[in-house]
């Protein structure tokens, strides 16, 4: 029976094949020419899994995406961390934000007072396919989300305080980098916004729309985009963050990869080594239980046993330096060190892997998938990529050191190892590679020569 499910037909498979047993095999289907295997696959990814986008709205969301008006210092943007060039991410185990120069691998920590004083706690995540009207949560650990419980549609940080008619999670994603001190505010001392922060989260909006409307550029842009926006003192930050939602679903869809050819029926869009890989995905090797759907995600939060590093996400009341994942947004003890699944469409071209960038290959992140046990105990922090701060090597790995946190780490797993061959984890590479967008990875707007404010971009 193996064989058959297999579509192998050895000598034995065929022996069996016979008489009444011949006859239920056809009855029951177990007889074809289609490997039993299509029947996991998900439909194919398409246009109308996403919101229809206004193409004046995404033009002007593409200039605020690349804009730096919107940081507290006016010298880091959207773009700074989920760059074009770098899969949409910034090509670092963990980013450097607020007080730091340049992009991608080469971005330096900056130098005298305004240099970064932390690492940012997570991977910068790549921003493929999620405007998709599927999609449930934003953020490592889903603290972004449809909810009713403060009366305006999401559950958020920002609590009962956040603006009205959000255009969805996108737009309500963009609020917070805004607003946090290492990303995009700065210090309380160098700029009004950094201190609003500090005051209450949605003291920081009203401080950057102005900015924004008194761009007479911008206001006019606002004014064509939105019917209701007739005056640059109508523009507000939830016009600002649904511009911005509207040029990353518009700009970051991809469904245009070799495995979405091979979805809409070309056989022959897999290599024999991608077809091998796919049917290790799709079973023995068990990505599929988690990497499933349209998406390649079943978006929800599993514990992988990867090492910790940096700073971390720490809660207030946290007494040790760790970050708990998705117990941090719903305070359950059990989704302690439990993570967003990611979505793999272009995954080859969003390293560094993992909720903090753990590897800087896609087959050091797949290696720990299948043996996370021995890949935690033999991982150093050569794996990771992080550009050098002198005055951060003390505390980037004391985390990792503390023998009381690896513990906790390893008592919360919720993959099981898995034997795979050198050969099959080559296949299961290649099948990762087949993922990759063709066109649509090359941008439909991509960066533009110039912004409104006249700020430089990245």
């Amino acid at each position: 029976m193996a064989d058959l499910l297999k579509g192998r037909w050895s000598a034995r498979t065929k022996a069996l094949l016979t008489g009444f047993g011949f006859a239920l095999a056809m009855l029951v289907g177990f007889v074809s020419t289609t490997p039993v295997h299509a029947n996991p696959f998900p439909p194919a990814l398409q246009s109308s899994d996403f919101p229809a986008v206004d193409i004046d709205l995404a033009k002007l969301g593409q200039l605020l995406f690349f804009d730096p008006i919107l940081s507290g210092n006016r010298n880091i943007s959207c773009a700074t961390c989920h760059n074009p060039d770098f899969g949409s991410g910034d090509g670092l185990s963990l980013g450097i934000g607020e007080g730091g120069t340049g992009i991608g691998p080469k971005r330096q920590p900056g130098e005298g007072a305004s240099r970064i004083r932390k690492r940012i706690p997570r991977n910068a995540p790549a921003l493929w396919n999620l405007g998709a009207q599927q999609v449930k949560f934003m953020f490592h650990d889903g603290r972004v989300s449809f909810s009713d419980i403060y009366d305006n549609g999401f559950d958020t940080p920002a609590q009962e305080w956040l603006p009205d008619g959000l255009s969805g999670l996108l737009a309500a994603q963009a609020l917070f980098p805004m607003t946090s001190q290492f990303e995009m505010a700065g210090d309380p001392l160098e700029n009004e916004v950094a201190g609003a922060a500090y005051d209450r989260i949605d003291a920081v909006w009203p401080i950057l729309t102005k900015r924004v409307r008194i761009i007479p550029a911008y206001a006019d842009r606002f004014i064509a985009a939105y019917d209701d926006v007739q005056d640059p003192l109508d523009i507000s930050i939830t016009h600002i963050v649904n511009a911005i939602a509207a040029f990353e679903t518009f700009e970051f869809q991809s469904f245009d990869s070799a495995f979405d050819a091979f979805l809409a029926g070309d056989a022959t869009a897999l290599s024999d080594q991608q077809k091998m890989g796919m049917d290790l995905f799709y079973g023995k090797a068990g990505c599929s239980d988690c990497h499933s759907g349209s998406l390649l995600t079943d978006q929800e939060f599993h514990a992988l046993m990867l090492p910790h590093f940096g700073p971390g996400r720490t809660r207030k009341w946290d007494t040790v330096v760790r970050d708990v994942g998705r117990m941090a947004a719903s305070d359950r003890l059990e989704d302690a060190y439990r993570f967003r699944t990611p979505a793999l469409r272009n995954v080859a071209l969003t390293a560094p892997y993992g909720h903090n960038g753990a590897y800087q290959t896609l087959e050091g992140m797949l290696r720990h998938h299948l043996q996370p046990r021995q890949a935690f105990a033999a991982w150093t922090p050569q794996k990771a990529l992080l550009p050098q701060v002198p005055w951060l090597d003390a505390s980037d790995f004391r985390p990792f050191d503390d023998r009381l946190e690896r513990e906790r780490l390893a008592a919360s797993l919720d993959i099981e190892s898995r034997a795979l061959s050198d050969s099959e984890i080559a296949a299961l590479l290649a099948f990762l590679e087949s993922l990759t967008g063709t066109e649509s990875i090359k941008g439909r707007l991509g960066r533009p020569k110039a912004v409104p404010s006249g700020l430089e971009i990245d």
